[in-house]
């Protein structure tokens, strides 16, 4: 989710928290805790009363480990949510809300086979696809409630965490008021809408090839960024024949900080993508640099200047640095 939508997922995450403070049935009855995963998982927000809580800078991470990220959300789980004894009255049944944008980069037989088992009698889990790229086959193996987000501009972000806000308020008061415990609000369906679950298909695919990542690093700064392609589908008609071409298109260049590391899961990838499939390449987005995609002899990508000799952040090789007119591979993340 990097670049704008992680932005806007933050902005919503604080929304919700502001908004809940000041309801009454939330105040009593709600925790909340914050879990991210790419290559690896982590809890950024060990799960606490609402009012403690004080919405956090979401970090970015390589690959989207599904099996992991659930592993993980179980072990909290086991390890925080109070069970119902004859002795004393338990917590009510979490509600995990999971957000995606894309397919899993590994494979979750394992990790959706020991929810199912363990945790879908247990928890509420409302699965929400940020934009149509994700793998809603998958995602309905973990529950019925899959929807789809149409994120398209500012707006919708703010009227969908307005939803989800609306949701755990919903939910809280059905709590106060001994019910369920899980309600969703009303659907606006040119915001969310429920997928239909009958229609999709099922993919084995490891990564995801809605997006190009590519990591670089900054010669001047030393820091980490990463730039982000989107697929564009065009549909052409030449000497009276209909066919389809891919290309991924710009959509930025993106800092992150080292936590992306700590994120990822440090596997060698040796995933390719050939330079004529990408349109467009970004300034630097630590030092301003004109040019984000230098490639060293390492093959790790870094900005130039116009500095007569550049040196490589990578492996510190120095040399100068000029433009060829033919394409080549190049090494991408798992994005």
């Amino acid at each position: 989710m990097v670049g704008e939508q992680i932005q806007q997922v933050e902005e919503g995450i604080a929304t919700i928290i502001q908004t809940l403070k000041a309801d009454p049935y939330s105040i009593e009855t709600l925790w909340v805790s914050i879990i991210v995963f790419a290559g690896q998982p982590k809890t950024i927000v060990p799960l606490q009363e609402i009012v403690s809580f004080y919405p956090p800078r979401f970090p970015i991470g390589s690959g989207t480990s599904l099996s992991k990220g659930l592993k993980h959300l179980m072990f909290e789980l086991q390890g925080n949510i109070v069970k119902t004894t004859y002795e004393r009255k338990g917590d009510w049944k979490p509600i995990v809300f999971l957000f995606t944008d894309g397919v899993p980069t590994d494979d979750t037989t394992a990790a959706i086979t020991e929810w199912k088992q363990n945790w879908a009698r247990t928890a509420n889990m409302v699965a929400i696809s940020f934009g149509d790229e994700s793998n809603t086959h998958l995602l309905g193996q973990l529950t019925e409630n899959v929807l789809l987000f149409k994120n398209t501009n500012t707006q919708s972000y703010k009227q969908f965490f307005k939803w989800v806000t609306d949701s755990i308020k919903t939910s809280s008061e059905s709590v106060d008021k001994n019910a369920s415990g899980f309600e969703l609000s009303r659907l606006d369906e040119e915001i969310v809408t429920k997928i239909d679950l009958s229609k999709s298909q099922p993919s084995r695919q490891y990564i995801d090839n809605n997006f190009v990542v590519l990591s670089g690093k900054c010669q001047n700064t030393k820091r980490p960024y990463l730039i982000k392609y989107k697929k564009v589908i065009d549909n052409s008609d030449f000497a009276g024949l209909n066919y389809q071409t891919m290309s991924y298109s710009l959509v930025g260049g993106f800092q992150v900080d080292t936590t992306y590391y700590e994120l990822s899961d440090g596997k060698e990838t040796n995933l390719k993508i050939n330079t004529s499939e990408l349109m467009g390449a970004p300034t630097c987005p630590c030092c301003g640099n004109q040019n984000a995609f230098a490639v060293c002899v390492c093959d790790k990508i870094h900005c130039i200047g116009n500095e007569e000799i550049s040196t490589c952040p990578w492996c510190n090789t120095q040399g100068t640095y000029g433009s060829i007119s033919s394409n080549f591979d190049i090494n991408r993340t798992q994005g």
